[in-house]
């Protein structure tokens, strides 16, 4: 599995493309926007994007869901626990904030720790609400990568004040479900720059 990371959208929202180098299929964490220009990525690649995993609902991670979906027929997965946040545009803030309401019904949707292959490799959904009451991240253990979504940043975590928020329950969800993993899986978050839980369990002020 190779690992591309884009950067995209006015909030500079990190998303990230996994492809299967053999049979050039891929996913896409968190398109956040610009549809056009991950549109044209996979072209110039000649990768056929196959699933769109989503780690929560907020507009900065999901404008470009509805064009990749309908231009690829990619499957949409998220927690089961986001499902309706993604379907309001006031509470996933793109009515509110960005005036271009969105919704979206996901094709899957995912238990706590439910595992799915992806091209080969398995993925498993961790529940982590906090930043949102179905935030999410996908972890992939053969290639020991964390997609973190806005619940655990580089020494940091994601903001609790917006819609559905769980201000008491995030640092439980970072020292419980993330905090659990080895001390060298790579952790992708949604912005700012990558990192790993060793250095997080150290560092991170959710940890204390």
């Amino acid at each position: 599995m190779r690992l591309l990371q884009y950067t995209v959208g006015m909030v500079v929202t990190n998303c990230y493309l996994l492809i299967n180098e053999e049979t050039r299929e891929a996913a896409v964490v968190d398109p956040g926007a610009q549809a056009g220009y991950l549109l044209e990525e996979c072209r110039r690649q000649e990768l056929s994007l196959k699933a769109i995993l989503l780690t929560h609902g907020h507009f900065d991670h999901i404008m470009a869901v509805p064009a990749l979906q309908e231009a690829t027929g990619a499957r949409i997965y998220t927690a089961c626990e986001e499902d309706s946040l993604l379907q309001d545009a006031e509470a996933n803030l793109s009515g509110s904030w960005q005036k271009k309401p969105v919704t979206i019904k996901a094709d899957v949707l995912l238990q706590d720790e439910e595992e799915f292959s992806l091209f080969g490799s398995r993925v498993r959904m961790l529940l982590t609400p906090g930043h949102t009451a179905g935030s999410c991240c996908y972890y992939l253990p053969k290639e020991r990568w964390l997609f973190s979504g806005d619940t655990l940043f580089y020494e940091n975590y994601g903001r609790i004040d917006l819609p559905t928020a769980r201000p008491a329950r995030i640092a439980e969800s970072i020292r419980e479900k993330l905090f659990a993993l080895a001390d060298d899986t790579a952790v992708y978050p949604g912005h700012g720059e990558s990192t790993d839980i060793g250095h997080e369990k150290k560092y991170n002020p959710a940890a204390y």
